[in-house]
């Protein structure tokens, strides 16, 4: 069984094995002066490669005057450079078939491309010119300033995307993990360059970056790339900034956020205080959610959509935070069936609370997640992703097999345990539709 590799302090210039062949890829990492992390996996029967630079920055770093700004970067870093424009920064990517692309999250932004093994050298040219010598044009934050806000309009345009952020205002209230990604229109509004550009050359140092690579690559030669993109940056003893470690964030329980529209759907969320992501009993969580709706034989989809047909979509889920964490269950009807709808979701819910899963759906549980981490091992960008989360978000790197270990060691009392301790909790409810008296929506959180 292969064992869980906590990410070692290494002084700038030293490389370190992280895991063997025997595990599945061979993961090597070096850390650089002025603390820039490089992290690669090894898989030589694979033509391609999947190259990410990850930052530890995300939507929750931003101060009130802030909103929107790590998003923002991730869009004007296409934009262009001292060496490219935004159509070469694309048009050399897509010259050889790959793909280039960015997201942001709550707590890390990640510049990403893949291509073939052969064209690696160029991926990370582009990239590192990026994320290094991005100009930042007054011009630039205008003509995009544009775009963000049109993309604000679709997100609140879509009501099953829309009412997740209004859980999250809900439970966090205007902290930082209460705002959403994108911003605001008024803080993209406001937002003007020199906020901006001072935000970037803040967080985009080399020890809050990681370099992260899987697929048909060599770690020396990625190194090396690496080493001569970011020379200027390589100065200095500093050492790797350490994964996230915030308290526990406030939660707020109890409440409804109610969002009217004269639209033809419910969209409601009920939402309840989790665990953090770094909480070891996450894989008894993940056996939970999975179990409870997180597929066609999950509990909620067959009571609430096969057996009753009060629903089209219907599922639960986790997003696991430093120091915090929410599950919620979200279900789309009819306005008609929305009292309905939640009522019988609280009563499944308190069902799981009293009594757990039964031992066959703990078995399902553990399979379709076990089933889920392997399948997308398959694919190099989601094995960069494991690199690049590893560094900045867990501080430690599971092997394949020690993931599926502990899975396997759930257990039916341990998903109890975590129900009675999330499940039980008063909810947080939030709604978008054409409603507009609460009150009886209202009771699904009394």
């Amino acid at each position: 069984m292969t064992r869980s590799r906590a990410l070692p302090q290494q002084r700038p210039g030293s490389t370190r094995t992280l895991l063997s062949e025997a595990d599945g890829g061979l993961v090597r990492r070096t850390v650089l002066p002025g603390g820039l992390r490089v992290i690669t996996e090894s898989l030589p029967t694979v033509r391609s490669a999947s190259i990410g630079i990850w930052a530890g920055i995300g939507s929750r770093d931003e101060s009130i005057a802030q909103a929107g700004c790590s998003h923002y970067l991730e869009h004007l870093l296409f934009k262009g450079t001292a060496r490219r424009d935004a159509f070469s920064i694309t048009a050399a990517i897509d010259a050889v078939g790959g793909e280039i692309n960015a997201f942001t999250t709550k707590e890390y932004t990640c510049f990403y491309a893949r291509v073939l093994d052969s064209d690696v050298a160029l991926a990370m040219d582009v990239l590192s010119d990026m994320v290094t010598s991005s100009l930042v044009n007054p011009t630039d934050v205008d003509s995009e300033r544009s775009v963000i806000l049109d993309e604000i309009a679709m997100h609140e345009d879509d009501p099953s995307d829309a009412v997740h952020e209004a859980l999250a205002r809900g439970m966090y209230g205007d902290g930082p993990l209460g705002r959403p990604i994108l911003g605001t229109v008024a803080s993209i509004q406001r937002l003007s360059r020199r906020t901006i550009w001072s935000y970037f050359r803040r967080h985009y140092q080399p020890d809050n970056l990681v370099i992260a690579a899987a697929g048909n690559v060599q770690h020396a030669a990625v190194v090396r790339m690496v080493k001569r993109a970011f020379k200027p940056l390589l100065v200095g003893d500093g050492e790797p900034r350490l994964p996230r470690r915030a308290g526990r964030s406030a939660y707020r329980t109890g409440s409804l956020e109610l969002v009217t529209r004269p639209i033809e759907q419910a969209n409601m969320v009920l939402g309840m205080p989790a665990l953090s992501r770094t909480d070891d009993r996450r894989f008894a969580l993940g056996v939970l959610n999975n179990a409870l709706g997180g597929g066609m034989s999950s509990r909620l989809f067959q009571e609430i959509r096969e057996k009753r047909g009060l629903a089209y979509s219907v599922y639960s889920y986790s997003s696991l935070y430093a120091g915090s964490g929410l599950f919620g269950v979200y279900a789309g009807c009819l306005p008609a069936k929305a009292p309905e709808v939640l009522a019988l979701t609280r009563v499944e819910l308190q069902k799981v609370v009293d009594h757990g899963l039964t031992d066959d759906e703990v078995t399902r549980g553990k399979g379709q997640m076990r089933g889920s981490i392997v399948l997308n091992l398959e694919d190099t960008g989601s094995r960069m992703t494991r690199l690049g989360k590893a560094e900045l978000v867990h501080g430690v790197l599971l092997g394949v097999d020690e993931v599926i270990a502990r899975i396997d060691a759930v257990n039916p009392d341990d998903v109890r345990s975590v129900a009675r301790e999330v499940l039980s909790a008063t909810p947080t409810l939030a709604v978008i539709g054409p409603f507009d008296n609460a009150d009886r929506l209202a009771a699904a959180v009394a």
